[in-house]
């Protein structure tokens, strides 16, 4: 099934509720852990970085961002290490870019978008 097909799912290295965003936040202050992900999409900003919604809206693009306690376990299996973007459907998942590979998009939605774009 060709990419553009295919849904691309981002999963965040971070669980979501309040407890889970507030653990993410105190170890990310002291150094204890970081999302590479985060980063690009949200940084401090809960609501998302704006950069990143207008290069999504501009580029046409839609990436499903899910934090860990809601990928599916096909999805984990998948992924290994968070944070990742996939790409497949149901239990069909490859990874499109690694924590390595985000990382090297040094928190630039503008950079991820065009990468993604690249790989469609």
């Amino acid at each position: 099934m060709p990419l553009n097909q295919e849904l691309m799912v981002g999963i965040f290295a971070a669980d979501t509720g309040v407890a889970g965003e507030l653990r993410y936040a105190a170890k990310k202050l002291t150094g204890q852990t970081s999302c590479s992900l985060c980063d690009i999409t949200h940084g401090w900003n809960p609501k998302g970085r704006p950069e990143w919604k207008k290069a999504c809206a501009e580029a046409g693009m839609e990436l499903k961002l899910v934090h860990r306690n809601h990928a599916t376990k096909s999805q984990l299996e998948t992924a290994g290490a968070l944070p990742v973007v996939l790409v497949g459907s149901e239990n069909e998942w490859r990874v499109l870019l690694d924590d390595q590979a985000l990382k090297e998009l040094a928190g630039s939605p503008g950079l991820l978008v065009e990468r993604l774009q690249k790989l469609a």
